[in-house]
């Protein structure tokens, strides 16, 4: 299902310079939330804006794994990696307030819908006014190729899981994303 000409445009029209410069209305709460395959490139476009605005605030569930297990390729219980999940949202939401950071980013897979609902809807609680959704869209065999290059390989078996969800119920500004950019490479 391809996403509706509205979120198409509103892709174009915001597109990643939206991102590279940090929210210009300190008052706002702003979260941006990633999405996409393993591979597609989240975790160094994540490092990019961090590059160019240090002062903003990045979580990462590889990072907060590696933090909670020893290592980023222990899964570990989800529970108990989001509860820190919320933690560092919480805290987010708070230095925006308080005007010590611009903004934050979620850099996970979020491929399934019911995995971005619970992110939106604990962004939303906490306070975050503004949440832009930035879905990195490459075509699988990309993301494949890529992944068997990474020290971490992700099972391929897991990769089409997620494929799959992405094509069942692909992001849409229907789930409550203030914007939603859509990066695609395919052709």
């Amino acid at each position: 299902m391809e996403p509706s000409s509205r979120q198409e445009a509103r892709g174009v029209e915001l597109g990643e310079d939206y991102l590279s410069t940090p929210h210009p209305t300190p008052t706002t709460t702003r979260l941006i939330i990633f999405m996409g395959l393993p591979g597609s490139g989240k975790t160094t476009l994540a490092q990019h804006l961090l590059t160019a605005s240090p002062e903003r605030r990045l979580i990462s569930t590889d990072a907060i794994r590696a933090q909670l297990f020893g290592d980023e390729a222990v899964q570990g219980p989800w529970l108990q990696v989001w509860r820190e999940v919320q933690h560092h949202l919480q805290q987010a939401v708070e230095q925006i307030s308080q005007g010590h950071i611009p903004d934050a980013i979620y850099d996970a897979t979020n491929t399934a819908r019911k995995q971005r609902r619970r992110v939106l809807t604990l962004a939303r609680s906490l306070g975050f006014q503004e949440v832009v959704g930035f879905w990195l869209d490459l075509p699988l065999e990309v993301c494949l190729a890529r992944n068997r290059q990474r020290d971490r390989v992700v099972p391929e078996a897991v990769m089409l899981r997620m494929h799959r969800q992405l094509l069942g119920a692909p992001p849409a500004l229907e789930e409550e994303f203030t914007s939603l950019i859509r990066q695609s490479w395919h052709q």
